[in-house]
């Protein structure tokens, strides 16, 4: 296969190839902010009290400019998969150790929302998108989700348990996803 005009096909020995990525080593270094050691601290221990890991929690503020102020959980991933079911105890404890952060549950049916709203561990909850539906209609009742807190989306994370949950977080354009498993066993990177 032959590369196209303005393609290097892998190759970098060309002359200038380490003064080039010296430069790009260095412009790449002076566009990462400079945070002072309190903003650090400040943000080690928000990362802290949302249950994450302090990279994953970095990396959410740097792509949305925002802190998080809650999660989104779908029912799958607080494993209830029916009305009456209880929370395992490691999840609720998990949810009840969150600090100032917002615990909204989406439910599939048949797991009904004031199921999951009876959990003190949830502050509210509302039916999730339904599978059969369009992706605007996905987005559409997720944007009511979300506003009906009224707060914008991309300061809330999906924890899921499906392709068809991460799905929602890019419909609405929240701050990202994160798998159940790692969400609840601290495994996020």
């Amino acid at each position: 296969m032959i590369a196209g005009i303005g393609h290097n096909s892998g190759r970098v020995d060309e002359p200038g190839h380490s003064w080039r990525k010296h430069v790009w080593t260095k412009a790449r270094k002076n566009l990462m902010p400079t945070l002072p050691i309190e903003a650090v601290r400040l943000r080690v221990r928000r990362a802290a009290q949302l249950g994450l890991p302090y990279k994953t929690y970095a990396g959410i503020r740097a792509s949305t400019g925002h802190d998080l102020i809650g999660f989104l959980f779908s029912n799958n991933a607080l494993q209830i998969m029916r009305d009456g079911q209880p929370m395992p105890v490691a999840r609720a404890d998990k949810l009840g150790d969150l600090i100032a952060a917002q615990r909204v549950g989406l439910a599939h049916i048949p797991v009904t929302p004031t199921h999951l709203a009876s959990f003190p561990e949830i502050d509210r909850a509302y039916a999730a998108p339904r599978f059969a539906g369009t992706w605007a209609d996905m987005r559409d009742h997720l944007q009511t989700v979300i506003k009906s807190g009224k707060q914008p989306a991309d300061r809330f994370v999906l924890v899921g348990d499906t392709g068809f949950e991460r799905d929602w977080s890019e419909a609405v354009k929240l701050a990202g996803y994160l798998s159940a498993d790692a969400f609840f066993t601290g495994q996020v990177g």
